[in-house]
């Protein structure tokens, strides 16, 4: 079986400009991303994904490999799309995403083990069992309930399940909820028809894509992990975690 990794990374953010090449002591966050899914060792190829020239030429300069890709593209599912349709002899694909200079290698190699043992899998994403009552009700943070098999069921910014009769603060205590954690791996051949699918109902209320994949017929596999993950979203997060944050990362 032959995996890809693709990083998608955009110039333009309203949270946070030029993100993917913000300097995080010493390497740009895109850097510190690439270097983290070349670690993982179910992955036999990284490529960054961009449609912006600053970002092409940092990739270059880091000895990455990078892809143009269509700069109308509305996710970073499309922009995969895009690169991966150039690597049909890939099996598999991996959206990683490009803010999460942390990301732990063993989650890409989690989120890529069940498509060697399940031939027919189309899609696979993690989730961790969430412990604090925060991220259970904030609405930015994603939740899954999935059936007895692994599967995902449905996926909600709401808590959910929802536990009836029981005050929110005992949810943590009485419940079970997870949280999703945002990296793919599909089947090449379904990652090309994913693009292709019309919004779904439930995606536009949610705004949330995997919705519209689930309300098209596909499942979507849900792996356990206890790792955390660390999205940089803004500039606050990244000073949230200690870090001085100097000017953006000069171009190339």
């Amino acid at each position: 079986m032959k995996t890809l990794g693709i990083i998608p990374a955009r110039y333009a953010s309203t949270r946070f400009p030029g993100k993917p090449l913000v300097d995080i002591n010493g390497q740009s966050m895109l850097q510190r991303v690439f270097n983290q899914a070349c670690k993982a060792d179910l992955l036999q190829k990284v490529i960054i994904a961009t449609d912006d020239e600053r970002i092409y030429r940092h990739a270059e300069s880091i000895g990455a490999p990078v892809m143009y890709t269509d700069a109308s593209h509305q996710s970073g599912t499309d922009r995969c799309a895009e690169v991966a349709a150039s690597y049909p002899e890939m099996d598999v694909v991996v959206n990683i995403q490009g803010d999460e200079p942390f990301i732990d290698p063993a989650q890409i190699n989690a989120v890529i083990a069940p498509f060697a043992q399940h031939p027919e899998l189309a899609i696979a994403t993690l989730a961790k069992r969430i412990t604090d009552e925060h991220p259970l009700f904030n609405p930015n943070v994603v939740k899954v309930v999935s059936d007895k098999n692994g599967f995902a069921m449905y996926f909600s910014r709401h808590p959910i399940p929802y536990l009836r009769n029981l005050d929110h603060e005992d949810w943590l205590s009485k419940g079970l909820h997870f949280k999703h954690i945002g990296i793919y791996a599909f089947r090449n051949s379904v990652l090309q028809n994913l693009g292709k699918l019309p919004h779904g109902t439930y995606e536009q209320a949610e705004s949330l894509e995997q919705l519209r994949w689930l309300e098209a017929g596909y499942r979507i596999y849900v792996g356990l992990t206890e790792l955390e993950t660390i999205g940089i979203d803004t500039p606050e997060d990244l000073e949230g975690l200690g870090f001085f944050l100097p000017q953006r990362h000069k171009e190339h």
